[in-house]
């Protein structure tokens, strides 16, 4: 795929298997040291869908 499609392809996969805690602990993970760790294009995904990602306040 081509590389708006796989950044797309990765926030799909976390937003609907991820359950809303762990897309927390990641998105919160993201802006520290440890989010380094992380493969550069899943940062990049992260970034740019933060907001479609992150669950709603209950």
């Amino acid at each position: 795929p081509d590389r708006e499609e796989a950044l797309a392809g990765i926030a799909e996969h976390i937003r609907r298997f991820w359950e809303p805690r762990m897309r927390r602990a990641l998105l919160a993970a993201l802006d520290t040291a440890n989010g380094q760790a992380l493969c550069p294009i899943v940062r990049l995904a992260l970034a740019g869908y933060r907001s479609e990602l992150m669950p709603a306040q209950t």
